[in-house]
């Protein structure tokens, strides 16, 4: 098992080691677009741990499609599509759909997951009918708001990469300094409470985060797809240990190796969307966790029974 420990780390760092040294291959501009996406997918994976361990992963896909209307409202009103203007809006609308769905579990009898399910189809609807009135304006159909839906790195500047990695790079900062406190309300959020902690102002700042990772993923994953890189690093990282630590540090190496190959793809066969390019990478990594990680990989447990039933069988 120790050397099944150490292929859990050694793995994730031999493929951001491999990636590293292609990215010397690329041009300029495709270098700053993988430093963003790289940072988006290791600011993804380590918030999504939080959002797997307090049971909310499909929250994350609630706000995604939250932060639809939002996004096009920005354009809307202000007619620009700059990527600060729209994230601006997006992160808005992100934020009243928390709102929305604090209220509903709040103020009614609802589960969590119809409240998920109202916040996701009322807003996506919303998103829905403004994009159509968007793209029946004058100058709609070159807006590129549907870009948005499965994601495009290629039409990210180095101005939106730096806003990007900024954003992520802040993600994971404050994930650093309160990693005690989240810590804590993430495995026992009544115990957290019932000892002073402010238990509630951090599941918000929690929510806030997946917040933020959700609204920067936007224009590399899409609507659609953000939540599957909130949820498949983390748990794929899941299978490779029992400390929340090393779950964090391998969500991060996941989600930015997801992030790099899938843009890399994109980059191959320009074509193909950049989301589903990288969703597919990241549940590639996910398909090999659960097969080969140690203890819990179905591979490494299927030879464990094996050798202990050989073991304990009566000799001939």
């Amino acid at each position: 098992m120790t050397v099944a420990r150490w292929l859990g780390w050694l793995i994730p760092a031999a493929l951001v080691a491999a990636g590293v040294l292609y990215l010397r291959r690329l041009s300029y501009n495709e270098q700053i677009v993988i430093v963003g996406v790289s940072l988006l997918g290791a600011a993804a994976g380590v918030i999504g741990c939080f959002a797997i361990l307090r049971k909310r992963a499909l929250t994350g896909d609630a706000l995604a499609h939250a932060a639809l209307p939002g996004l096009v409202l920005a354009f809307l009103i202000t007619g620009q599509r700059s990527l600060l203007v729209l994230l601006t809006g997006a992160a808005v609308s992100g934020i009243a759909g928390i709102a929305v769905l604090a209220g509903l579990r709040r103020a009614t009898r609802l589960k969590e997951d119809a409240a998920l399910g109202i916040v996701l189809s009322v807003f996506t609807g919303l998103g829905t009918v403004l994009l159509t009135v968007v793209q029946g304006t004058s100058g709609g159909d070159r807006s590129g708001l549907s870009s948005f839906i499965f994601g495009k790195t290629a039409g990210i500047i180095y101005a939106d990469v730096v806003l990007i990695a900024g954003l992520a790079g802040l993600t994971l900062l404050v994930v650093f300094i309160g990693y005690k406190e989240f810590k804590l309300v993430a495995f026992d959020a009544g115990f957290a409470q019932v000892q002073g902690w402010p238990a509630f102002a951090l599941d918000f700042l929690l929510m806030l985060l997946v917040v933020i990772a959700v609204v920067i993923g936007l224009p590399a994953v899409g609507v659609l797809l953000i939540a599957a890189l909130l949820v498949i690093p983390g748990a794929a990282a899941r299978f490779w240990t029992e400390r929340l630590g090393t779950m964090l540090l391998l969500a991060g190496a996941f989600g930015a190796t997801a992030g790099v190959v899938g843009t890399l793809i994109t980059i191959w066969h320009i074509r193909v969307p950049t989301g589903p390019a990288i969703i597919l990478t990241a549940a590639a990594l996910f398909l090999a966790s659960l097969l080969f990680a140690p203890r819990r990989g179905l591979v490494v447990r299927a030879w464990t029974r094996a050798s202990l039933r050989s073991a304990l069988a009566p000799p001939p």
